[in-house]
């Protein structure tokens, strides 16, 4: 897929803390175990995603991480502007250092609106619609079913 594996741990680890109550922190150890992602890559990638100012972290007993705004201010392309950078949008999809309607690759006309598509389909996307949807049951956040609803607290 056209998304790292950094970003796709980065999106479900947000969607996994926009499942739970606003300002609560949650342990990195708790998303890796739920998305059974590996617990030291995932930590690195919520420190990249303090630093791009989308998560707080607490150190502590009590610490943790919890998202910096509420869930529906969040969209996906700003993760993917945090873990994938400016390339994402930007680089050409052949590899070339100068690409542009003037100095043009093979695939440039075709690529350029798809390009824009996806990422208008990512700023599209916020936290709280796609965790509504695994919320709802219908959608999974990983290869495991189940895995992250049962650390889910539900709604009364």
């Amino acid at each position: 897929m056209i998304l790292s594996r950094t970003t796709q741990y980065a999106i479900q680890a947000l969607i996994y803390m926009a499942t739970q109550p606003p300002g609560v922190a949650v342990l990195n150890r708790t998303i890796a175990e739920c998305l059974r992602s590996p617990p030291t890559y995932l930590a690195k990638i919520l420190q990249e995603l303090c630093k791009g100012n989308l998560l707080y972290s607490f150190r502590g007993k009590q610490g943790g991480f919890c998202l910096r705004e509420s869930s529906d201010k969040i969209n996906l392309m700003q993760i993917v502007r945090i873990t994938e950078g400016p390339g994402f949008t930007e680089d050409c999809v052949l590899g070339l250092k100068v690409c542009s309607d003037t100095t043009a690759c093979p695939m440039h006309a075709k690529w350029w609106p798809i390009k824009q598509e996806i990422v208008k389909l990512l700023q599209g996307q916020t936290l709280d619609t796609l965790a509504a949807m695994v919320v709802s049951g219908k959608y999974q956040l990983t290869d495991f079913p189940g895995a992250v609803l049962g650390n889910i607290e539900l709604p009364a």
